[in-house]
């Protein structure tokens, strides 16, 4: 497996929680970790480019965090 970059890590999480995910679906869909999940939806919640759903404990893409994936994808 190839390297990859925290620009590729963080688009391919926004890519997996676009329509909501829990935890486990992001970090089987972007290639990750337990620990290296944790770390990146934190940073992320931080950063305005997820949101926790409390109520479904899902992650969704924020529209900041849409903008991100489609600036990225371009």
């Amino acid at each position: 497996m190839k390297y990859r970059s925290r620009t590729d890590i963080v688009s391919q999480i926004l890519q997996a929680a676009e329509e909501g995910s829990t935890k486990t679906k992001i970090m089987y869909k972007a290639f990750l970790s337990y620990a290296q999940l944790k770390e990146y939806l934190s940073i992320m919640v931080e950063n305005g480019l997820l949101e926790y759903e409390d109520g479904n404990k899902t992650y969704r893409t924020t529209h900041k965090g849409s903008l991100f994936l489609r600036t990225y994808n371009d």
